[in-house]
């Protein structure tokens, strides 16, 4: 793709990228996609938190997303607290002048206008306002394409958060949740459309029904509830992993194979602590590095259990059937979508008993529930296709008319 004076277009992608999260990688994997698909000649790089992952895994330039490099550990020092403090400054001049060598920005879904897990304002919401004030000051499109949203309650983090959206030059949300939020902080959202998250334009392995052969995949995560839960964070957690841990005993008592996955490098001591408490050899530990690798493992499973949202994804569009810990109502939603919105469990009140009984049922509607998916994953696909098609007509209006065409998605019948 080039501009109408003949130049690549230069397109970032920004965000914690390559900082251990999958969720967040896949969302980039799927924007990449689209771009190596649709405008293949944009000259793409990133600013993100890991930038060496970045640079190896998907050969494009990347640059530290923070100056500091102690940016997400609690500064308690004084020697600390001074250079969290400088890198915001150099931070700002920083992103100004990375915004400043594009042409256009895509912030790749993930959850960024949200709370629902433990955040501080001067973080990441004041490193995406950095972003979009830098955009708007230096009329380089900004997008926040197919992002995730929710009330907030810290003000200073919810200013951020507003002032980043209505700075952004194009939005658009993965469920209707997420548009709500933000309407009710104050943007306007009138042209803003809600399409499923990004993931789903991942390529899905072949779907197959392994019945009761197959393992029950068990996703689990370092769960400490939300921003507004930090008080009782480590009540929360005690009782997400006791509860957790007594499910994947009573399945592996049953004689039942258990496959524990996890979303982001942290999930790994909850792995590990279940892994202790229940010692069977019929428990096991996944090591998927990939949202790929997660739909790889979620297929051969015959049901899934999850925490982590995109675990959930991955479960639902290789078309297996699902049970989710819901953490946050965009679990709620997800699930609703892909129409299990019955099979919820709330993470910060698991109850083995109670989940043991939502996971038989699922198993019993096993074969239903599974062309049910089927189904919902062909609109999916179909409209995110749709979300690509608008962003290339909102962002890359400069491109050369015909090899827009050219390259345009085309719908199925």
């Amino acid at each position: 793709m080039t501009s109408r004076d003949g130049t690549p277009v230069r397109v970032g992608v920004f965000g914690l990228l390559g900082s251990g999260n999958l969720g967040n990688d896949g969302s980039l994997e799927a924007v990449l996609g689209y771009l190596r698909a649709e405008h293949p000649e944009a000259v793409v790089e990133a600013l993100c938190g890991g930038p060496e992952v970045v640079a190896a895994r998907y050969g494009i330039r990347a640059t530290r997303l923070h100056w500091y490099r102690g940016e997400y550990r609690t500064a308690s020092r004084a020697g600390a607290v001074a250079a969290k403090g400088l890198g915001k400054v150099v931070d700002a001049f920083r992103t100004a002048a990375w915004v400043r060598r594009h042409d256009v920005v895509i912030v790749p879904g993930m959850g960024v206008l949200e709370a629902t897990l433990p955040l501080r304002p001067w973080g990441f919401p004041y490193a995406l306002f950095l972003l979009c004030a830098s955009g708007r000051l230096f009329g380089t499109r900004v997008a926040l394409a197919g992002v995730g949203a929710a009330p907030i309650g810290d003000r200073a983090t919810r200013a951020l958060v507003r002032w980043s959206a209505r700075l952004a030059s194009f939005r658009s949300y993965r469920d209707d949740l997420s548009r709500d939020a933000m309407r009710a902080m104050g943007v306007d959202t009138a042209r803003d459309a809600v399409h499923p998250d990004l993931a789903f334009a991942l390529p899905a392995p072949s779907a197959t029904d392994p019945g009761s052969a197959g393992p029950v995949c068990v996703g689990v995560m370092d769960f400490h509830g939300g921003n507004d839960d930090r008080a009782r964070a480590e009540e929360i957690h005690r009782r997400y992993l006791d509860g957790t841990t007594r499910f994947v005993r009573a399945l592996a008592e049953d004689g039942r194979p258990v496959r524990l996955l996890t979303g982001d490098e942290c999930d790994r001591q909850v792995v590990d602590a279940i892994l202790d408490a229940v010692d069977s050899p019929l428990v096991t530990a996944s090591e998927a590095a990939s949202l790929t690798d997660l739909m790889k493992e979620t297929a051969a499973a015959s049901t899934v259990v999850a925490t982590r949202y995109h675990n959930l994804i991955c479960a639902l569009k290789s078309g297996t059937p699902t049970l989710a810990l819901s953490y946050a109502a965009k679990s709620d939603a997800l699930m609703a979508r892909m129409g299990l919105d019955a099979y919820c469990h709330p993470a910060r009140e698991v109850d083995a008993g109670r989940l043991l009984e939502q996971f038989r049922e699922l198993e019993r509607r096993s074969t239903e529930l599974r062309r049910t998916l089927a189904e919902r994953n062909l609109a999916a696909t179909g409209q995110v296709r749709r979300q690509f098609a608008a962003m290339t007509a909102s962002l890359f209006p400069m491109t050369d008319p015909a090899h827009a065409h050219a390259h345009a998605p085309q719908e199925s019948p």
